[in-house]
């Protein structure tokens, strides 16, 4: 069987991969890149944040992602009924981007592999994993190529990019229940035919359409637009009696008053896809000889955009431990990586709940506004959730559960007593 010595596999060549894989490079690290599927490839996760361009730029990947002239997300809007809240990135707590993109991933990835390729690393398409042993900390992968070819692959560090294929996880036996309520999604691409002109028919749009259910719309540059349904698993099923993806979308659609007339009669580009009880976790985060990134570790939700952002922050950090470790510097990985990204995870965990208890919907239209309160929720949004200077970021835990609290009190005060 044919061998290949590497220092760092990377399984996976979606964002987490492919900005782990350029950083090692950049750094002079041997590394090759294995990735089951053929791209282009159809893949959810079209609304990036701020915080990815960090990422981007650091990778040397920045250049030719914003040669493609993807969409630029400035913000986001949420809509409930006759009530709009609109964020703008550029109105945040302190420091970061202040734009970012709305994507379609077929594209994106791909202009981000290629360009992977263009730098001089090794990366395979239609090569499966089948097997990994562990002698220490040094792997022996066994993939199989398109043409059926089986090869070992051995290498000193396993990345894992491998998103929603969660190849170490299931490999390993790592997988665990997700803490959040089962959630799924049906989305698909529309032509918009009635996109309206102006910044109306570019802004991503997030409209509740329930207290837990809830429309996304993301314009895309070349014309289409991404449109997806998110909400309780029983309530997805419950779009389409027959669990006719197509039907239970178009039902979806029609239950929003906003966006009707926009998409009401448009046809699919595609048949819906469907996403079931899509949160994930894992056990453990790393081991002797590997690391989980992205989505290959922890999934929480869509309704914030932190998909990819959490798969660059985790790939990028596995990259730059395995260089200090390498300089001969120890690593505590148990503080390092999953501590670290586990802080972050827990203060979009909190926002994710809360969002659905209805807790941060009503901070979000609560009126008159308060800016002070917008402009650090805003910096969480952009994914900027390490910087506990912000406290909605290092009292995460309580300060949106509480001031909801308080608005509701004060609401059921007014209605008491009427001036």
């Amino acid at each position: 069987m044919l061998k290949e010595f590497v220092d760092v596999l990377v399984i996976g060549a979606g964002p987490s991969g492919c900005v782990s894989a350029a950083h090692l490079f950049n750094n002079g690290v041997k590394v090759k890149v294995v990735e089951k599927t053929k791209f282009p490839r159809l893949v959810v996760g079209e609304s990036l944040i701020p915080r990815v361009m960090d990422h981007f730029d650091e990778a040397g990947l920045f250049p030719a992602l914003d040669a493609m002239n993807f969409e630029k997300k400035l913000g986001a809007r949420f809509i409930r009924g006759e009530e709009i809240c609109v964020f703008d990135f550029s109105d945040k707590y302190g420091q970061g981007w202040d734009w970012t993109w709305q994507i379609p991933r077929a594209d994106f990835d791909n202009t981000m592999a290629q360009e992977v390729i263009r730098k001089g690393i090794d990366l395979e398409f239609e090569s499966e994993v089948l097997a990994v042993e562990f002698e220490g900390s040094n792997s022996i992968t066994t993939v199989k190529d398109k043409d059926g070819n089986m090869k070992q692959i051995h290498a000193k560090m396993i990345i894992d990019s491998s998103g929603y294929g969660r190849v170490l996880p299931r490999l390993l036996d790592l997988d665990t229940p997700s803490k959040l309520d089962p959630h799924s999604s049906i989305f698909t691409h529309v032509k918009d035919i009635n996109r309206p002109e102006g910044e109306e028919g570019t802004l991503i749009s997030f409209d509740i359409l329930e207290t837990e259910v809830w429309l996304w719309v993301i314009p895309f540059s070349n014309g289409n637009t991404s449109l997806g349904v998110v909400g309780p698993t029983s309530f997805i099923n419950s779009l389409s009696e027959n669990k006719d993806n197509r039907e239970a979308l178009h039902n979806a659609i029609k239950l929003s008053d906003y966006y009707i007339k926009r998409f009401g009669g448009v046809d699919f580009l595609f048949d819906p896809v469907k996403l079931e009880n899509y949160s994930r976790s894992v056990k453990q985060m790393y081991g002797p000889g590997f690391a989980l990134t992205g989505n290959s570790s922890e999934f929480l939700d869509p309704v914030f955009s932190s998909g990819v952002a959490f798969a660059t922050e985790s790939g990028m950090l596995a990259a730059k431990l395995y260089l200090k470790e390498q300089q001969g510097i120890e690593v505590d990985w148990e503080e390092e990586f999953t501590g670290y990204m586990r802080r972050g995870i827990g203060v979009f965990t909190t926002y994710v709940k809360e969002w659905y208890t209805g807790n941060l919907q009503t901070l979000f239209f609560h009126r008159p506004e308060d800016p002070d309160v917008k402009r650090k929720i805003c910096a969480v949004l952009a994914g900027y959730v390490w910087d506990e200077t912000n406290p909605f970021v290092k009292k995460h835990d309580n300060l949106i559960k509480n001031m909801a609290h308080l608005i509701h009190m004060e609401q059921e005060e007014k209605a008491k007593n009427p001036i």
